[in-house]
């Protein structure tokens, strides 16, 4: 096994260095060949200063400037909120073009994953029926729907938790154990049923559910989907003819079933489910009858998340998914990375990598526009970091936003879009969201992922109705304490067991596997079906 190392520099013009383990006042460490006094006790995760820092002095970390000293820091002293503020550069373009030097994918280039194959040409990881309401006055009937359809075709398995009130219960009223009634196996086998509801399609402003209409129809075209199944009120906002018209936007070729029903046009609620039940179940019936077959890994389009961050994540999570991101780049591949309030501090070297200069004046323009408005509304991007990133050693947004931005690689950048894209093309891809866990996830399957990789170092139970929601934990601790929620751990890079590139490898054959559908994310074995639009108002 290998020696734990203290402390680590993450980029070698960095003036700070983060502990891999807990310190002591007046430990002192030999540190790239000097040694270096610990001032006070610091925690795991947490930075200390390699050099003094006087008032005003430019804190590097990642290579970049993530803060500025607003006290006195001695050489070994811990940097906190106390005594560090927010800061990072302003770029105003390009001000070169980033090369590249794709890794070698030989081992990788002739890997299949059994997937959905549609006829627009995408391949998708699940066989998604999927329910929703164009107007939250419609979620009563999806609830409906979802529990008529779950009974009948999936055959829930009774959970734990209703096992131990079972029990709980003829123990009371002294009946027998807590025996678990037969369960028939499922109708369809290769199909699943899912159901979306949500608050929006009327009431809000129109350009919300303009906005609501592109999401949809980007689930809807979504590989994972075979059809759906779409309730309408009939007057809210969110007209039915707005959607088919984003449907068209995205893909006016598209052959995908679905099916539409307007409440206030058929009349009553039992005529109108009675009708969506008979037409439904005969969609499901066709839908099911879609096998997997082999797909290049070139088909996968990756969402890059994360959330519960901690100050691991941008050493171990995250730059391994940086580099799986470079891997499926270069062998055709699609990643997206989002969250642009945890991009701030680093777009200098975005701008920088983006192929076309189009690309880079877009993201930036996306971003002054994103930070105006929060700052509109009181507050900045200095808020986004959460008291628990704040606690486990990220306590400047840039610094957390260097760390976060590692899921990104090295590649060079396709394209920028804007929320509610959708994103067809290969390549590494920059998506407009909010740094929120659900409405990012929520985006990045909205404009086309089949999959998201989702790292963490908190520990967050974040889902997705459609696509699979794999867990990366950042540290061994949070992989066995919420062995639940965490599929794969990265905490050996930090121990120094394995290295990144290892990690990665691990990582790239767990998906295919996640893809193809023999293992399944603990997300989904939890049920965890999280969907959140976004407004576009303030949301960090």
């Amino acid at each position: 096994m290998a020696t734990q190392k203290k402390l680590i520099k993450v980029h070698p013009t960095d003036n700070v260095a983060v502990a891999l383990v807990n310190l002591t006042a007046g430990e002192v460490i030999d540190f790239e060949g000097e040694s270096v006094a610990i001032e006070s006790d610091v925690k795991m995760k947490h930075k200390i200063a390699m050099v003094p820092f006087n008032i005003g002095d430019r804190i590097i970390m990642y290579g970049v400037l993530v803060g500025k000293a607003s006290a006195r820091i001695e050489r070994g002293g811990l940097l906190s909120t106390a005594n560090v503020k927010h800061e990072s550069d302003k770029v105003t373009g390009k001000t070169e073009t980033i090369g590249w030097t794709a890794p070698n994918i030989d081992k990788w280039k002739d890997r299949t994953w059994q997937g959905y194959h549609r006829e627009d040409g995408q391949v998708g990881t699940e066989n998604v029926w999927l329910f929703f309401p164009l107007v939250f006055c419609e979620n009563r009937n999806i609830e409906i729907l979802k529990d008529i359809f779950e009974k009948e075709l999936m055959k829930p398995k009774e959970n734990d938790y209703q096992l131990l009130l079972r029990s709980l219960v003829k123990t009371e009223t002294g009946g027998a154990g807590n025996e678990a009634a037969s369960n028939d196996a499922n109708l369809f086998n290769n199909i699943e049923v899912k159901f979306i509801t949500h608050q929006g399609g009327c009431g809000g402003i129109r350009q919300d559910s303009h906005s609501l209409a592109k999401l949809l129809a980007g689930y809807v075209n979504n590989p994972n989907v075979a059809g759906a199944t779409v309730l309408s009120l009939g007057c809210q906002n969110l007209q039915i003819q707005i959607f088919k018209d984003a449907m068209d936007a995205i893909n006016p070729n598209s052959k995908k079933p679905v099916l539409i029903y307007d409440q206030q046009q058929i009349g009553t609620i039992e005529s109108m489910l009675s009708s969506v039940v008979k037409d439904t179940f005969e969609a499901i019936k066709k839908a099911n009858e879609i096998k997997r077959e082999p797909a290049p890994l070139s088909k996968l389009r990756i969402g890059l998340e994360c959330g519960g961050s901690d100050g691991f994540s941008g050493i171990s999570a995250n730059p391994t998914l940086g580099v799986l991101s470079d891997h499926l780049v270069a062998l055709g591949g699609t990643t997206i990375l989002s969250e642009f309030p945890e991009l701030c501090g680093v777009e200098q070297e975005l701008v920088n990598r983006c192929i076309d200069d189009k690309d880079g004046k877009r993201f930036l323009d996306l971003m002054q526009w994103y930070e105006k408005t929060v700052v509109d509304a009181g507050s900045g991007f200095d808020m986004n970091p959460s008291p628990g990133n704040i606690k486990d050693g990220l306590i400047t947004d840039a610094m957390k936003s260097a760390g976060a931005a590692k899921k990104g690689g090295t590649s060079p950048i396709t394209g920028v879009f804007d929320y509610g894209e959708y994103i067809n093309e290969p390549g590494f891809t920059l998506l407009c969201t909010p740094g929120n866990d659900v409405e990012c996830t929520t985006a990045m399957v909205g404009s086309g992922a089949n999959m998201v990789l989702f790292t963490t170092g908190l520990g967050t139970p974040t889902g997705n109705p459609i696509a699979p929601v794999v867990k990366i934990s950042s540290n061994t601790q949070l992989a066995n304490k919420m062995s639940d929620i965490i599929d794969i751990d990265t905490g050996g890079i930090i121990t120094g067991e394995k290295s990144i590139d290892e990690m990665a490898d691990e990582m790239l054959e767990f998906i295919i596997n996640v893809a193809s559908g023999t293992i399944k994310t603990k997300a989904a074995i939890l049920n965890q079906n999280d969907f959140i639009p976004w407004k576009r108002g303030v949301s960090l």
